[in-house]
């Protein structure tokens, strides 16, 4: 079977991990926006679970409470490129789930195998109602949660250059330096505590293409990932 009748018999699934600061989700957007493709923000449920954790009082520091707890709320993902939206029980959680609180503890919660258990499901399942297909950003996408899918892409960039992008993009929403400076460390403490935890640690998929984005500008990354989708997938520009 060619890749374009694969495409026409099954969603195609474009897995996209890396690091914060490679770019995931502004490069998965933009390829599921010309492909017509769905796009799916894992990172940002793992976020909203963190909120409703914080929110509802449960100590994110203790992995049995968490695991206890994260039945309960229920955690939307909409899928539209344009504008895609994140719900926790009814409400608009995309303001809040990225303040520094959740940002501080999302690694925590997302270290618990029954709350990776949960949303792998509800991820696999935004995947299974994709009626073309889905893009699908995140730090385990090609490894666990989609370990078939059609095309496979780990995003990199050099920590200098993950850095300065970072502090750009904070610098835009007005943050002032010295708050720039302790998220910027942060951000390598979760990069750290996700490559090593037990379950599930962001890693590169053996299969999947590695993209290293420090010297690339956004165009080229976006036309390099699409180009490889539609090659792979026999997929045309939406």
């Amino acid at each position: 079977m060619d890749s374009a009748d694969r495409a026409s018999n099954s969603p195609v699934v474009v897995a996209i991990d890396g690091p914060s600061g490679s770019g995931k989700s502004t490069v998965s957007r933009a390829v599921a926006s010309r492909l017509g493709l769905s796009f799916l923000d894992t990172g940002a449920m793992y976020r909203a679970m963190t909120w409703w954790m914080l929110t509802n009082g449960v100590d994110v520091d203790d992995p049995e409470a968490v695991a206890i707890a994260c039945a309960k709320p229920v955690v939307v993902s909409g899928t539209d490129a344009a504008g895609p939206t994140i719900t926790v029980d009814g409400q608009d959680v995309s303001g809040p789930i990225r303040g520094p609180e959740v940002t501080a503890k999302v690694s925590a919660v997302a270290a618990v195998p029954a709350v990776r258990a949960r949303l792998v499901e509800l991820q696999r399942g935004c995947a299974a109602h994709a009626a073309r297909g889905i893009v699908a950003e995140g730090r385990d996408m090609g490894s666990v949660v989609f370990p078939d899918a059609t095309v496979k892409v780990f995003l990199t960039a050099s920590e200098q250059a993950r850095s300065e992008r970072r502090a750009a993009e904070l610098r835009a929403k007005g943050l002032d330096e010295a708050t720039i400076t302790a998220m910027a460390a942060d951000l390598a403490r979760r990069d750290a505590a996700d490559s090593s935890r037990e379950t599930a640690p962001l890693t590169r998929a053996a299969d999947a293409e590695l993209v290293d984005t420090s010297e690339l500008t956004l165009d080229q990354v976006i036309g390099t990932i699409t180009a490889l989708v539609e090659d792979r997938a026999g997929l045309t520009a939406a």
